[in-house]
């Protein structure tokens, strides 16, 4: 069973910088993509950023520049390094990996897509 641990969220005071970190356990053959989404109360989760295995990045609009997001394949991990954090930045932040291929209960299963429970970050004017 492939599970997702997000860590790295926390109070900053806006102009700050936090490092999200989320790894993937499980016998996991492959992972398409992987990525950061955020959801504030009453609005649907969002897309921050996503990366590829072969490197292919998307960032949401609004923290172009500001955020950078990497991976290590080898270590199914995913990091956000979030820089200059402004107040609308405050959610929380979950953790995606599309396209998985694993081993779910003694069968190969390819295409889940999974989510981690989440990491509040709250960035304080």
């Amino acid at each position: 069973q492939v599970q997702l641990v997000e860590s790295g969220g926390g109070l900053v005071q806006a102009g700050g910088s936090l490092r999200l970190s989320c790894a993937a356990s499980g016998i996991i053959f492959r992972i398409n993509a992987m990525g950061w989404y955020r959801q504030v109360p009453g609005k649907q989760r969002a897309l921050v950023a996503t990366i590829t295995s072969g490197g292919s990045i998307n960032y949401a609009d609004s923290v172009k520049g500001r955020f950078t997001i990497s991976r290590d394949n080898a270590k199914n991990t995913v990091y956000l390094q979030m820089n200059s954090l402004k107040p609308e930045d405050t959610a929380v932040y979950y953790c995606n990996a599309e396209g998985t291929t694993a081993l779910n209960r003694g069968s190969v299963i390819t295409g889940m897509d999974y989510w981690g429970k989440g990491t509040l970050v709250t960035v304080s004017s």
